[in-house]
């Protein structure tokens, strides 16, 4: 008995150093000081423990979840259209080759909803539908890719949504040019395939092994490629290539992984067949659904961790006090007015965002407010950039630093709505014309043009 209180004495004073240096070599090693093939692993463990966090949050299921049913609503209406579109290609019929791939992991069940998809595909005539069906149609199909870029939109800490005009631009192109390259791929390979030559070199070794090879590959690149191009032009934002190969790599792999895994599962699963009987086959299909559309999610975050590695961090994510929000402010104005007189482009949130290794969210949230304040203005552009709304030979660093005290003002709790003993008011005036007198009315282009203009572009 006492050699088991001693033993789970150990064990109590164990795990947590060895906790502590677990996070330790995680969440604090310099990468920076670190030679390449030692610093990918800490990274790749940063960014699993990061996805295993945003997991347990629940958010990226949810999302999963919300897809699933908004792809039951909108699948048939959207191969329809397709269907309709790439008609006139003459590649419409490579709709079933391609359902039968992505449903391949639930075996025979998957060749029986591939059928009946086609069929209610089938059904649809547009033609016949009339103006109104037509919209309908068309509506439901923008619900669904609405509802996927909303999704990525969370992942990628987005919150403006496009207008209106943009969606249209950008769903109908998604619309035309993703089945496109997808059918076109599919195409290009079964040509290959059927290549005379191709048959004559499967007979001879190693090459007969090279072929058989890339007849795995480029099902998975196929893949990858889907889920690269979708994470490069669904979010509202940009997306660097190397972000969204990346996602789409990994989330590729664990398609396959996984699929292969489900497949397993389906076919050692006669107990639920005899369970559920016919409604055994959607909710297969169901649970496919939402595996896949996780699978899609989790790759779109990993992109996002690749492209702001500032968000990876071993506790939950940290707010800006008021002074470090004070100092940002500044960072900001000196960087957009350096920019602005040294006739470079402007800056983006994101540029800043890398520029200053600061969160990006944190760097929008002081952008707004200076905007609010009226101190800078965003252009139209997409991402937008941040010009001078005044001129800032007349914007004080005493005026900054207000914004950024004041700039919550128009959604929470005023000053002026706190009730504070005799005096108080009067205490904090005289502090802030202290500070203003400190400055002393000191410009925001005297401090950008005070040291070396900075010189890297946005």
């Amino acid at each position: 008995m006492l050699y088991n209180n001693e033993m789970n004495e150990q064990n109590s004073r164990g795990w947590p150093a060895f906790s502590g240096n677990l996070n330790r070599l995680i969440w604090q090693a310099d990468l920076t000081s670190m030679t390449r093939w030692r610093a990918w692993p800490v990274m790749a463990l940063r960014m699993a423990v990061a996805i295993s966090r945003d997991l347990a949050k629940g958010q990226l299921t949810l999302w999963a979840m919300s897809l699933v049913y908004t792809t039951l609503l909108g699948l048939v209406p959207l191969l329809a259209i397709s269907f309709s579109i790439l008609k006139g290609f003459g590649v419409h019929n490579q709709i079933e080759p391609m359902l039968l791939g992505l449903l391949e992991p639930l075996g025979p069940q998957g060749v029986e909803i591939s059928e009946r998809i086609i069929e209610f595909v089938d059904n649809v005539k547009v033609g016949v539908l009339g103006s109104v069906g037509f919209a309908l149609l068309f509506y439901t199909v923008i619900s669904l890719m609405q509802k996927i870029e909303g999704a990525f939109n969370t992942v990628w800490h987005v919150s403006q949504e496009r207008s209106l005009g943009q969606r249209f631009r950008d769903y109908l192109s998604v619309l035309v040019i993703g089945p496109a390259l997808i059918f076109a791929a599919v195409g290009i390979s079964a040509s290959i395939a059927s290549l005379s030559i191709v048959g004559t070199l499967s007979a001879i070794e190693p090459l007969a092994s090279l072929i058989g090879l890339a007849g795995k590959l480029i099902p998975f690149l196929m893949i990858a490629g889907a889920f690269s191009f979708m994470y490069a032009f669904i979010p509202n934002t940009k997306v660097t290539p190397q972000a969204a190969l990346t996602g789409g790599l990994v989330a590729g792999l664990m398609w396959n992984v996984l699929g292969w895994g489900f497949a397993s599962f389906v076919i050692g699963s006669t107990k639920y067949t005899a369970i559920y009987s016919t409604f055994a086959t959607p909710i297969f299909f169901m649970i496919w659904l939402y595996v896949g559309w996780l699978i899609l999610l989790i790759g779109a975050n990993i992109g996002f961790y690749v492209q702001y590695p500032t968000y990876l961090r071993g506790e939950e994510p940290e707010q800006l006090s008021h002074r470090a929000g004070e100092k940002l402010a500044l960072s900001l104005t000196t960087l957009i007015a350096q920019h602005h007189y040294s006739q470079q482009l402007p800056w983006s949130a994101d540029a800043l965002s890398r520029h200053l290794t600061i969160r990006n969210d944190m760097v929008q949230g002081v952008l707004d407010v200076l905007e609010n304040a009226g101190l800078i203005k965003a252009t139209a552009d997409l991402p937008p950039t941040y010009l001078p709304a005044r001129p800032f030979e007349v914007v004080t660093l005493d005026e900054v630093i207000a914004a950024t005290r004041h700039g919550g003002d128009g959604k929470d709790l005023p000053d002026a709505g706190v009730a504070a003993p005799e005096g108080i008011d009067a205490i904090l005036g005289e502090y802030e014309t202290a500070a203003a007198a400190a400055l002393g009315g000191k410009t925001v282009k005297e401090l950008a043009l005070q040291g070396t203009i900075d010189q890297e572009g946005s």
